[in-house]
C-alpha cells in the first residue's frame, strides 16, 4: 500500500465501488461464465454500435461522499429560512421524531416496492389502510385511496372521475374561482385536452351552472369557510358530481365535505406531519362514496383472507388495471404517495382524535386571537369565518408592513397591492402573533392608521382568547378516528413498537434484492439520503420569494446540467412528480408544439403492443388515438408495420411513445430507423425513460433520435421506491420542445426571458417533489461522469449472468442480435404451466420461502417473468437468487414426475408461515424444512411471510377497505 500514488490513496472514486456490486474478481468471474471475453466486449455485443456515445459523459469525476455532502450543505446555506405564513396548501408542521427516524430515514420504511406481492407487505400495507380511515373518517365519505401524487392533480382526476361517472350531458366543468391557484392552472391543462369547457365562478354561482362536475374549496384560498350543504345539492339535482378540495387539518374540527352531500373529497396531507420541502413530496388524499368505487383513480388497500381464513390486507380493484385496460384505463397513475401517505396515517396514529384536535384548535386560536387584534389596531379583515388563514386590507401600507413582517422573519401571502393574507400552521405560537401584531401596528403608527399607542403584549393576547371564527353549525358533531389504532399508541415506546411490528412484516431491499424488471430496485445509499430530511430543505414553501431559495435553484440546476448531459436533451423540466406525470408532461409538450405550427388535428399516437400500459393510458388523457404497433417474433418493434402505420396516418401523426431499450430487455437495432420513420412524417418520438439504466452513458434519448423522454429518478437516480412512492419523472426535451414545457402560474419555473413562460403547469409545484431532488443530485455527484457509466454497464453484466445462469431451468424469450439482453430479462414460465399447472404466480410465491420478493409477473408477456437485478447486487446475492430459481425448478421437476401432486406441493402452498410448521400434524408431501428452510442460506436469515397465500377474489367480492376490529386480525 505504502508504494501507491497518493491519487490512489485518496479514494476520490470510492464511492463507485460501494454503490456497484460486483468487484474485479468477480466481474472476471461473471463474464468468463457468460463468454464474454471482458465487460467491455459485453458491452460491445449489446450495444448497438450506431447508438453508441462518441465521447464520455460531461460530468465530472467522482466527489467523496463526505465532501459531495458538504458541497450540498454549503448549497442548502444559500436558503433563507424564514417563517412561511403563505398557506394555499403548504404549511409549517412538526414530524414526530419518532416518525422521523422510523419511518422517513429508515430503510426497512423507503426501500421497499409498490406491495403487490401483499403476503410480504403487512406491514405497509396496515399503515395504508390506516391512512385510509384517516381520511374516511375525516372527510366523511365511505372510501378513501391509497393517496395520488398532490392536491393539484388529485383536483384533476376528480374532474375525471365525476365525467366518467355522471349521467349530466354537459361538456363543461365548474371551478370554484377561489380555489388555490396552482390548482386551477393544473386542472386548465388537464381539461383542455380531454375536450372540456371550463366554468369559473364562485361557490355560489355554481348552484346555477349546468355541469357534470364542479370543484369548489373548502377552505379556500381566503381562508374563508361557509357551508357548501345547498350548493351540492342544487349542483347534484342536475346530475353532477362534486368534488370539495379540503384540509385535513381543518376538517378535524370543520363539518365534513361528506356530511355536507360532496361525492369526492380531495387534498394534500402534507400538514400532518410531512416537511413543505419547496412543494414536495406529499400525499394527496382522495375520498368518494362507495357507489363510484370503480372510477376511483389510483390504488385502494382492501382486506381480504389468507389461505387459512386469516384476515389479510392487499391491493384490490386497480391493482395493475393501466396494464389490463390500457387506453381505457381510469387514470394513468400508477403509482401514489405511499411513504408520505404512511408518515401522515402515522402522525394520525401517534397523536389521536384529542391530539389532533389539541393541534387543530391552538392553529385556530391563535389565527382568531391575530384577527381580533388586527381589528383592534384599525385594520379590516376580509372574512368573518375562517379556520386558519384570512386576508387583510391593508390598503396604502401593503409593502412596508411585507418588508417589516420579512424583516422580523415571516413570510406573508400577497394577495394584491393592497391586500396581504396570513395562513397559521402547527409551529405558529403566540411569540409569533405577538411579532406580527406589533408589526402591523408599528405600520399603522406610522402612517397615522393606528390608535395603539403601544404595543401588544401578553395580557392583550389573553383579553382576545375567546374569539372563534368558527361558527357552531360548522363544527363537527360527529367523532373522529375512533378505531383503536389512532387510540393506543400515544407514548413514543409504544409507536416505537408499532411501527416496528409493521416494518417486521415487509420484505424490503435491506433484507434481499428485489429483482423486479423495468422497476429498477437499486441502492438508495445513505449519503443520498441524509440531506432530505435537512431544515434548509425541508422548511421552505414552494412560494418563498425567489431569492429565499437561492440554494435550491443552484441545486436544481446542477441536477438539470447533469440530465442534460446524460439525455443529450438542452431543456430539462423538473415539475414532473412521478414518472406517469413525465409521460403526460411530455405528450403535452408535443400537443402544444404542433397546435403552434397549425397541426392541432394531428391526434395519433403510435404505441409498440409491448409498451407499459401508462402509455396508451397517458395518450388517451392528451387526447390522442392509439394506434398499435406490432412486434416481430425476436420483441422488437415490427419495424415493416410500424412504417405502414405511420404512411397510413401521416396527415395525423402526433407521436411514437417507445421505450428502449425495449420493454422486452433488448436493445432494438433499428430504433434510429424507427425514429427517422416517424419525423419523415411529421411526428415526435417520445421515449419512456423506464429503461434508462441500460443507456447512461453508453447511448442517450437525443442519440436515438427521440424528442422528449421523462426520466424516472426514483429508478436510474437512486430516488427510493418508498413502498410505491414517492417518484420524480422530470423530463428533457429537445430545442424546439422547450418552449412548450410546463411553466407555474403561482412561481415561474426560470428567468423573465423563459421561452416557455405562461404555459401550464402539470403538478401542484413549481418542481415537483423538490426535496428528493438532492438525492440524485447527490448519487450523481458522488458517481461522477465515469462511475454513472460503469452503473450502467454492471447493469447489463448483471442482467446477462441471471439470463445465462437460469437459461438452462428457464427458457430467456428475447435476445438481441449477439444473444445479449439488455439490463433485464424475461424468463418464459408457459412451457411449464403447460406441463405441470405450476404458474408464474407459484413461482412468485415460492420465492418468498426463500427470502426474496418475486419478479415482476406477466408483463409485457403474459405467463412471463421479468427479472432485472441491477447494478447494485453483488455476485454473491446474484448466485443466491439464482441457486433460488434454480432449486424451485427441481421442484416443479417433482411434480412434472408426479413426485409431488400437481395441486399439493411446496409452490402451490406457498408462501409458508410460522403457522403452517407449527401444526402437530405434518400431512402433505414435502418436508416442513423443504417448506421454510429449502436452502441452506435461508436459514441463516429468514423472513417469515406474516400471512399465507392471499384469495384475491374474495377481496374483490368483498369490498371492505377500513380498518376492521382489532379482535378480527386475532380471530
Amino acid at each position: 500500500m505504502l508504494n501507491l500514488p497518493l491519487s490512489a490513496l485518496e479514494q476520490r472514486d470510492d464511492f463507485i465501488g460501494r454503490h456497484i456490486g460486483p468487484d474485479a474478481a468477480e466481474t472476471a468471474a461473471m463474464c468468463a461464465d457468460i463468454g464474454a471475453a471482458s465487460l467491455a466486449a459485453l458491452i460491445s455485443e449489446t450495444v448497438p454500435a450506431g447508438i453508441r456515445l462518441a465521447a464520455p459523459l460531461p460530468i465530472a469525476a467522482a466527489v467523496p461522499e463526505h465532501e459531495a455532502l458538504a458541497k450540498l450543505k454549503a448549497i442548502a446555506g444559500k436558503n433563507v429560512l424564514k417563517r412561511s405564513l403563505i398557506g394555499l396548501g403548504y404549511y409549517d408542521t412538526i414530524l414526530p421524531k419518532v416518525i422521523l427516524r422510523n419511518v422517513l430515514e429508515n430503510p426497512g420504511w423507503y426501500t421497499a416496492y409498490t406491495p403487490y406481492q401483499a403476503e410480504i407487505a403487512q406491514g405497509r400495507l396496515e399503515a395504508l389502510l390506516n391512512w385510509q380511515q384517516m381520511v374516511m373518517d375525516l372527510t366523511g365519505l365511505e372510501l378513501a385511496n391509497a393517496s395520488l401524487l398532490d392536491e393539484a392533480t388529485a383536483a384533476a382526476e376528480a374532474m375525471a372521475m365525476a365525467r366518467r361517472a355522471s349521467k349530466s350531458k354537459s361538456n363543461a366543468f365548474f371551478v370554484d374561482s377561489a380555489a388555490f391557484p396552482q390548482t386551477i392552472d393544473v386542472v386548465k391543462t388537464r381539461a383542455k385536452y380531454f375536450g372540456w369547457d371550463l366554468v369559473f365562478g364562485t361557490a355560489e354561482e355554481a348552484a346555477s351552472a349546468d355541469v357534470f362536475g364542479a370543484l369548489l374549496q373548502y377552505p379556500d384560498k381566503t381562508g374563508a369557510v361557509r357551508d357548501l350543504t345547498a350548493i351540492i345539492a342544487a349542483l347534484k339535482a342536475k346530475g353532477a358530481l362534486v368534488a370539495v378540495a379540503s384540509d385535513l387539518m381543518a376538517l378535524v374540527l370543520l363539518k365534513s365535505p361528506g356530511e355536507m352531500g360532496a361525492d369526492i373529497a380531495l387534498g394534500s396531507a402534507q400538514r400532518f406531519g410531512v416537511p413543505m420541502g419547496f412543494g414536495g413530496p406529499h400525499a394527496a388524499f382522495f375520498a368518494t362514496r362507495d357507489e363510484h368505487k370503480r372510477s376511483v383513480p389510483g390504488r385502494i388497500i382492501g382486506v381480504s383472507v389468507d389461505a387459512r381464513g386469516k384476515k389479510a390486507l392487499r391491493m384490490a380493484l386497480q391493482t395493475r388495471e393501466q396494464h389490463i385496460r390500457r387506453e381505457k384505463a381510469n387514470s394513468n397513475i400508477c403509482t401514489s404517495q405511499v411513504l408520505l401517505a404512511n408518515m401522515a396515517g402515522m402522525y394520525a396514529v401517534y397523536h389521536g382524535p384529542k391530539g389532533l384536535q389539541t393541534i387543530a384548535s391552538r392553529i385556530h386560536k391563535l389565527a382568531a386571537i391575530f384577527a381580533a387584534g388586527l381589528k383592534q389596531v384599525g385594520f379590516k379583515v376580509l372574512g368573518s369565518q375562517f379556520f386558519d388563514s384570512f386576508d387583510i386590507a391593508t390598503g396604502a401600507q401593503t409593502e412596508a408592513i411585507n418588508t417589516a413582517a420579512l424583516a422580523a422573519g415571516y413570510n406573508l401571502r400577497q394577495v394584491s397591492p393592497s391586500v396581504l393574507g396570513v395562513s397559521f400552521d402547527e409551529k405558529t405560537t403566540r411569540a409569533d402573533v405577538l411579532t406580527l401584531l406589533n408589526a402591523f401596528a408599528e405600520v399603522g403608527r406610522l402612517a397615522n392608521v393606528c390608535e395603539l399607542a403601544r404595543a401588544f403584549d401578553e395580557s392583550d393576547l389573553a383579553a382576545l382568547e375567546q374569539s372563534c371564527a368558527i361558527p357552531a353549525s360548522l363544527l363537527r358533531t360527529d367523532a373522529i378516528l375512533t378505531h383503536p389504532v389512532f387510540n393506543s399508541h400515544h407514548t413514543e415506546h409504544e409507536m416505537l413498537r408499532y411501527l416496528k411490528k409493521l416494518q417486521n412484516r415487509d420484505l424490503a431491499l435491506d433484507h434481499s434484492m428485489i429483482s423486479l424488471g423495468s422497476c429498477t430496485m437499486k441502492l438508495n445509499a445513505t449519503s443520498e439520503m441524509i440531506p432530505v430530511t435537512w431544515p434548509e430543505f425541508g422548511d421552505v414553501h414552494p412560494f418563498v420569494p425567489r431569492e429565499q431559495a437561492a440554494g435550491y435553484l443552484e441545486m436544481i440546476e446542477g441536477l438539470a446540467d447533469y440530465l442534460r448531459a446524460v439525455t443529450g436533451f438542452p431543456a430539462i423540466c423538473m415539475q414532473p412528480n412521478s414518472g406517469a406525470q413525465g409521460e403526460y408532461a411530455g405528450l403535452v409538450a408535443i400537443r402544444r408544439y404542433h397546435e403552434s405550427r397549425g397541426d392541432a388535428h394531428r391526434n395519433i399516437c403510435l404505441i409498440p403492443k409491448s409498451a407499459h400500459g401508462t402509455n396508451p393510458a397517458t395518450a388517451q388523457m392528451c387526447g390522442l388515438d392509439v394506434v398499435v404497433v406490432d412486434c416481430d417474433e425476436n420483441g422488437n418493434v415490427d419495424v415493416a408495420d410500424l412504417k405502414a402505420k405511420a404512411e397510413q396516418h401521416k396527415d395525423n401523426l402526433a407521436a411514437l411513445m417507445i421505450t428502449y431499450p425495449s420493454t422486452h430487455g433488448v436493445f432494438e437495432e433499428a430504433v434510429k430507423d424507427i425514429c427517422a420513420t416517424v419525423h419523415a412524417f411529421g411526428g415526435q418520438v417520445y421515449m419512456d425513460g423506464a429503461n434508462l439504466n441500460a443507456q447512461v452513458g453508453l447511448t442517450s434519448p437525443a442519440t436515438i433520435g427521440a424528442d422528449v423522454s421523462h426520466m424516472n429518478l426514483h429508478k436510474t437516480f437512486c430516488i427510493p421506491h418508498g413502498g410505491g412512492g414517492p417518484g420524480m419523472g422530470p423530463i428533457g426535451l429537445a430545442a424546439h420542445l422547450a418552449p412548450f414545457m410546463a411553466d407555474h402560474a403561482v412561481k415561474p419555473t426560470g428567468a423573465d426571458a423563459r421561452s416557455h413562460a405562461g404555459q401550464g403547469a402539470v403538478s401542484a409545484a413549481p418542481f415537483g417533489s423538490a426535496s428528493i431532488l438532492t438525492i440524485s443530485w447527490m448519487y450523481i455527484t458522488m458517481m461522477g461522469g465515469e462511475g454513472l457509466k460503469q452503473a450502467t454497464e454492471y447493469a447489463i453484466l448483471n442482467a446477462n449472468y441471471v439470463a445465462a445462469k437460469l437459461a438452462p431451468h428457464y427458457p430467456v424469450l428475447y435476445r438481441g442480435t449477439h444473444g445479449r439482453v439488455a439490463h433485464e430479462c424475461i424468463l418464459d414460465i408457459r412451457p411449464i404451466k403447460a406441463a405441470t399447472g405450476i404458474t408464474e404466480v407459484d413461482i412468485a410465491k415460492r420465492l418468498m420461502d426463500y427470502g426474496f420478493h418475486a419478479p415482476t409477473m406477466s408483463f409485457p408477456v403474459a405467463g412471463t417473468i421479468m427479472v432485472e437485478p441491477t447494478e447494485s447486487e453483488s455476485k454473491g446475492e446474484l448466485d443466491r437468487f439464482i441457486a433460488a430459481m434454480t432449486q424451485i425448478r427441481e421442484e416443479i421437476r417433482k411434480v412434472e414426475q408426479g413426485t409431488w401432486p400437481a395441486d399439493a406441493n411446496p409452490l402451490k402452498h406457498a408462501p409458508h408461515t410460522q403457522a403452517d410448521v407449527m401444526v402437530a400434524e405434518w400431512s402433505r408431501a414435502y418436508s416442513r424444512e423443504e417448506a421454510v428452510f429449502p436452502l441452506a442460506y435461508v436459514a441463516e436469515n429468514k423472513f417469515w411471510p406474516s400471512v399465507n397465500r392471499i384469495d384475491d377474489v374474495y377481496g374483490d367480492r368483498n369490498l371492505f377497505c377500513a380498518c376492521v376490529p382489532m379482535e378480527e386480525y386475532s380471530a
